[in-house]
């Protein structure tokens, strides 16, 4: 995923489309590495490099401050929500001053030694919420699931840091839709919330040092109605080519996504140093009305560049259908196992769906299409950064009398 900057050298590339003879070299010389790359031998020397590290992070809750008050909606619905994370390269330790602080002196009670050793992140006095994965962030909480994705070519910039830029604004944007209470009669203004937080992250990386970054952000937030009967309402947040799907499960298939938003192929719209973007101008919000027990994804486009989204509606019912009779392999028991237990496995199959196409070199791929229409030779999977939250749409029990 490139950084913004001017589009010539990218479109300088269409010129430059590889001749017949260099086509046909290529093939051959592709047909010759495939039969290496497919021999007994060459797979079992795959499969054993790749066996130590197969399982994604996985978790149901991301971290919030152990002296956080729980913070509840109105609404009637909530998010029963897990995550799963596959990085492609490990991510960098947030710089000074986002480091958890060290303890006075060597007399300071043992509990503070224990909190010197805190690997957490902080801003502003406060730890940063969600999950950093690569350059990725996800946050999932009640009402609020969200996944941004930090443009990597910062990474080679002096002081370049999108894996925070990513993070802050997903922290500052779950802080104000928090902070706002929104539920009966009031509307969540997620734009507003993500305006805000935008502004948060920026006045964060100028002072005491300048950290740079952009990235993209995707949101769901979950609503309801004000009708006698409240219905679940969701407001979906896009801005660049992460993306939310809405899946119904009981009719098994897709009811909504979000369109990618980009300058130019493989430049998405973003937010961060450098960027024309901001939420005002170029955020898409959508207002769905959705059912109990519909499925909510926020994806990074680790996801979306990997696999079809009929491959994601598949793997969404294929999963369901295993957690559900508790067979063999997803770790769960019926009737011992949480809905949230159910949306992390649901949501670590796609990671690993995801990643089988990433990492193979002759995959038929979203990405390879989208680049071949450009008059890119490309081929196989995009090895990227995997991020993944499942969410079940549920209603709260209300107390009896």
């Amino acid at each position: 995923m490139e950084a913004l900057r001017p589009p010539l050298p990218h479109l300088s590339r269409l010129n430059s489309f590889p001749s017949p003879s260099l086509i046909a070299l290529r093939v051959h010389l592709r047909r010759r590495v495939r039969h290496l790359y497919t021999s007994p031998i060459a797979q079992q020397q795959q499969q054993s490099r790749s066996s130590k590290s197969r399982e994604p992070r996985v978790g149901t809750t991301t971290p919030v401050p152990d002296d956080n008050a729980p913070s509840t909606s109105s609404s009637p619905f909530y998010f029963e929500a897990g995550y799963a994370l596959f990085a492609k390269r490990a991510s960098r330790p947030f710089p000074p001053p986002f480091l958890s602080p060290p303890s006075g002196s060597f007399s300071d009670p043992l509990s503070t030694h224990n909190q010197s050793r805190d690997r957490r992140s902080f801003v502003n006095g406060e730890m940063i919420r969600g999950i950093t994965n690569g350059d990725d962030a996800v946050l999932v909480s009640d009402n609020f699931i969200g996944a941004n994705d930090g443009v990597g070519a910062w990474a080679h910039k002096d002081r370049g840091h999108s894996a925070l830029w990513s993070r802050l604004i997903l922290h500052f944007w779950a802080l104000e839709a928090e902070k706002d209470k929104y539920g009966g009669a009031e509307e969540p203004k997620p734009v507003c919330y993500l305006t805000r937080a935008l502004q948060q992250t920026i006045e964060a990386t100028s002072k005491p040092n300048e950290w740079l970054g952009t990235t993209t952000a995707c949101s769901a937030l979950l609503h309801s109605s004000g009708d006698q009967v409240p219905h679940p309402l969701l407001y979906v947040t896009q801005l660049g080519d992460s993306q939310i799907m809405v899946l119904r499960p009981r009719n098994k298939e897709i009811i909504y996504k979000t369109k990618e938003q980009w300058h130019w192929f493989d430049c998405p719209r973003q937010l961060g140093t450098n960027s024309p973007d901001t939420p005002k101008q170029n955020a898409v919000v959508d207002k769905l009305s959705i059912e109990e027990n519909d499925v909510v994804l926020a994806m990074s486009d680790g996801v979306a560049d990997n696999l079809w989204e009929h491959e994601v509606l598949e793997s969404v019912m294929d999963s369901m259908h295993k957690w559900e009779h508790g067979e063999e392999g997803t770790g769960m028991v019926p009737g011992e196992s949480s809905y949230a237990d159910g949306m992390r496995f649901v949501a670590q199959e796609i990671v690993k769906a995801a990643r089988v196409v990433a990492e193979d070199p002759f995959a038929e791929s979203p990405f390879m299409e989208r680049s071949i229409e450009e008059g890119l030779a490309t081929e196989g999977g995009k090895l990227d950064d995997i991020s993944v939250v499942a969410a079940l749409c549920s209603k709260r029990k209300l107390p009896k009398g």
